[in-house]
């Protein structure tokens, strides 16, 4: 089967199949509610909030680190680097602790939330991309259409989804946020996300998060991801990797 893009064909225009029988795909805008600063030498991998606080993972051998932001100013208060032979990925929380993804080493650092000490190295097999705690279970991509459930506790892996979206795989999954019973993701080099309930695999939504940026600025930076939300006030945390500011947001129809 092939891997879907962004363009689709309509079902007058002689869509495939499987595209004409799947179920509604809705569309949502950005409403941006608040613009911060954001540090342009963030590689940004992974977003969270958190108890007031905004916890972000970063990228790229020789720089990644976890950090703790100040939501109301985008400043960083306290930061952790990770050894340049690893490659900072997706992040999520358990309790209180931090679990952070590698890009390709299949290893996930434990840190404690307060003082980012390191606790304990969880091995998996694959690239990690991103992850995300819905409750129940941990949620991580690796980069293809596949979701992977893993315990909370040993991190071992414990079921997985394919993703599809009106019928076919959706590939590049990569930042992860669970919001109650369903998961947003970056589409990694897209300027989308998408919101899938991981049940069944299938994309409910899409969001088009394009024009966030100046032009100028869409020049020195890299690629949307990053995706936090805080339940307080229903309203989301995007940004992306090297972008100068990270926006306060809601999804609307």
């Amino acid at each position: 089967m092939a891997a879907v893009g962004w363009a689709f064909r309509s079902a007058e225009s002689g869509a495939p199949a499987a595209a004409q029988s799947a179920p509604v795909l809705r569309s949502l805008a950005v409403n941006v509610h608040r613009t911060l600063p954001h540090d342009t030498s963030a590689y940004t991998q992974g977003l969270l909030w958190w108890d007031g606080k905004l916890y972000e993972s970063t990228g790229q051998y020789g720089t990644s680190d976890l950090r703790r932001l100040d939501p109301a100013t985008g400043a960083v208060e306290q930061r952790v680097d990770i050894e340049a032979a690893y490659f900072g990925e997706g992040l999520a929380r358990v309790d209180d602790e931090l679990i952070m993804l590698t890009w390709k080493a299949q290893r996930a650092f434990v840190f404690g939330l307060e003082r980012f000490d390191r606790r304990q190295t969880f091995r998996y097999r694959g690239d990690g991309w991103g992850l995300c705690n819905d409750g129940r279970r941990l949620i991580m991509s690796n980069g293809s259409n596949r979701l992977t459930f893993r315990d909370l506790r040993t991190f071992e892996p414990i079921g997985d989804v394919a993703v599809t979206l009106r019928g076919l795989p959706l590939l590049q999954l990569n930042e992860l946020e669970c919001v109650g019973d369903v998961v947003y993701a970056n589409v990694y080099q897209t300027d989308h996300l998408v919101r899938i309930d991981p049940s069944s695999g299938r994309v409910t939504h899409q969001i088009d998060a394009a024009g966030l940026l100046t032009p100028a600025e869409a020049r020195r930076a890299d690629v949307l991801n990053g995706i936090a939300f805080d339940p307080g006030t229903e309203r989301f945390y995007i940004t992306g990797k090297l972008w100068p500011t990270m926006f306060e947001v809601t999804f609307e129809e």
